[in-house]
């Protein structure tokens, strides 16, 4: 039976929806650690770029540890590095992960699961004020609330899981919990890899509908100066254009797996849109 349930409960900034959260990500790391696990699959490809297998649990690691490295920063009361920003993000992470490359199978993902359970217990151990109040280190994006790093962790695993599966020619899909959650990130997502320059100095007004248990119509306006977005209803959307997708759908898509979603209207203005960003 499908569960039943609110759209408030797919919130990943209420507190109240925190377990929900780190059940789903359990799931996903559990699938994750399975095939990972198996010797066969360590060096076959993935649908992310020329990673393989072994450079996802790689990449994984790097991020696990240095999200446990911002909570210590934060507990201590450290000054964080200059963090470089989204932009350098798909270069050092690649660098990171290959580095990684002479560990063997079992080392790193022991290290991964090792650093998972840590981290895990973390989340597990924030209070409501920490939710949104406790601002910790982010490598890419500086200070930001806490809860942002079980929404990665979310993303690392359910992204990564379906990047492994659609390399082995698995069954494959963006589980509910995983695509609920994720969906309205994704305009962050967006207003973090927009590139303006792809822009050539002029604005994009679309509207983005999503279905699912978390649904909603947003408006999202892109110039030079940055990317905003709204909420919306079809009497003030006040847009040439809209794409529909379903949770799963725009996740993939806001993460350059796929160039998904059913456009409707000005198709130059959904062209412009889909190309105005980079991948991280």
């Amino acid at each position: 039976m499908v569960e039943t349930t609110r759209a408030a409960d797919w919130n990943v900034m209420d507190f109240n929806n925190r377990d929900r959260l780190l059940a789903a990500i359990r799931d996903e790391a559990d699938e994750f650690f399975t095939i990972a696990g198996k010797p066969e699959n360590w060096e076959a490809p993935t649908a992310s770029g020329h990673w393989q297998v072994r450079d996802i649990v790689a990449h994984i690691t790097d991020v696990t540890e240095g999200y446990l490295e911002g909570f210590e920063m934060a507990r201590t009361g450290q000054d964080p590095p200059a963090p470089p920003g989204l932009a350098a993000m798909a270069d050092l992470a690649d660098r990171n992960a290959l580095a990684l490359r002479d560990h063997s199978q079992q080392d790193l993902l022991n290290r991964l699961e090792g650093g998972f359970r840590k981290l895990m217990s973390i989340f597990e151990g924030l209070g409501a004020d920490d939710w949104m109040g406790l601002l910790v280190h982010h490598k890419y994006l500086g200070p930001v609330p806490s809860f942002i790093f079980p929404t990665f962790q979310l993303v690392d695993y359910g992204v990564h899981n379906w990047d492994i599966r659609e390399g082995l020619g698995m069954p494959n899909g963006i589980p509910g919990p995983v695509g609920d959650f994720l969906a309205p990130a994704m305009f962050s997502v967006w207003q973090g890899t927009l590139d303006a320059q792809r822009l050539g100095g002029q604005e994009i007004r679309i509207g983005i509908r999503v279905t699912g248990r978390n649904p909603g119509l947003y408006k999202v306006t892109a110039n030079p100066e940055g990317l905003t977005y709204e909420p919306a209803d079809e009497s003030n959307l006040d847009a040439p254009a809209v794409i529909e997708f379903d949770p799963g759908s725009l996740v993939l898509t806001a993460y350059d797996r796929i160039h998904g979603g059913t456009a409707y209207g000005d198709r130059e203005m959904i062209d412009r849109f889909r190309t105005a960003f980079f991948s991280i």
